[in-house]
């Protein structure tokens, strides 16, 4: 019995040490004020450093993520004005995911957010409180962070990103009063209030479908069996053709092609033949921005 109770110590010790399980995300931060000119460049420097360990060294969830687990992502700050601690510009973000039992990283997310101003002072420490918006600069990447989170989530389990988006949604709801530009409703349908308040519609429900019919049983069956993944990869253009139908040209589906269009052309241009013209009949509809992409599909 003594033996027992020290090993089952010694296993919690074990599973719990610090360090042993990663935070969620692994992202690269880049900062990049080329534009403004500055010769001291060295806050841009600083601001890269502390955004890297924020997003980095956060704890998120309350899962449990191994390091090989963490999601690959970044976010490319590109400063176009800075003036004191003000600073303005844009984020590209983008993710991935790994494919089971193979070396690809399959892109989910890609997004260039234009609507970017904060404040920063050199060496300022960086914290999110969920509860209170305290700057715009905290807000903004943490919105991104559950944005990445939840379309992670969603490409392994049916609308498997619904918590983290709710996350999202009350950051932009904390955010309102503030007078940056992004959070409101009247900011457009591509700020970060039009993005997570599709996510979470019902119109857009077939959309988040797509996403696990595209990965979990789409690329991740590739490896086993290559036709019927790729059914099912043809398979989910059929569910964004449902939220075609009713949001046509919608900004989700942008965001999506954004991401895919390249892998889209290179899975269905190699291995075993599917119903290609049916295929091509789909994305003609729901992304007719890149049929040259898709007229390339010829296999």
């Amino acid at each position: 019995m003594k033996k027992t109770v020290v090993f089952c110590c010694a296993l919690w010790m074990l599973l719990w040490s610090p360090g042993l399980f990663a935070q969620e995300l692994n992202c690269r931060v880049i900062v990049d004020a080329e534009q403004v000119g500055q010769s001291n460049k060295k806050i841009f420097e600083t601001l890269e450093k502390s955004l890297t360990d924020f997003v980095n060294k956060t704890r998120w969830t309350n899962k449990v993520y191994a390091p090989q687990e963490r999601i690959n992502c970044s976010m490319y700050i590109t400063v176009s004005d800075y003036e004191s601690d003000r600073f303005s510009g844009a984020i590209q973000v983008q993710s991935s995911r790994p494919v089971y039992n193979a070396s690809y990283e399959s892109p989910v997310f890609n997004f260039q957010d234009r609507q970017f101003n904060f404040r920063y002072l050199e060496f300022q420490p960086l914290f999110f409180n969920p509860n209170t918006f305290e700057s715009n600069l905290v807000s903004v990447v943490t919105y991104y962070v559950y944005i990445i989170l939840g379309m992670d989530a969603d490409t392994f389990a049916p609308q498997g990103g619904t918590a983290y988006y709710e996350q999202a949604r009350k950051i932009v709801n904390l955010a309102q009063s503030s007078n940056y530009s992004g959070w409101k409703q009247s900011d457009g349908n591509k700020s970060r209030w039009g993005l997570v308040d599709n996510l979470l519609s019902n119109p857009f429900k077939s959309y988040r479908t797509a996403l696990y019919e595209y990965h979990r049983k789409g690329l991740d069956m590739m490896t086993q069996d290559a036709t019927s993944g790729k059914e099912s990869m043809a398979r989910s253009m059929k569910f964004l053709e449902r939220v075609n139908s009713t949001r046509p040209n919608s900004f989700l589906l942008q965001v999506f092609f954004d991401a895919k269009k390249d892998e889209i052309l290179n899975v269905f241009s190699d291995g075993p033949k599917v119903d290609i013209v049916s295929l091509k009949n789909s994305l003609n509809k729901v992304a007719p921005v890149y049929a040259n992409t898709w007229e390339k599909i010829t296999f």
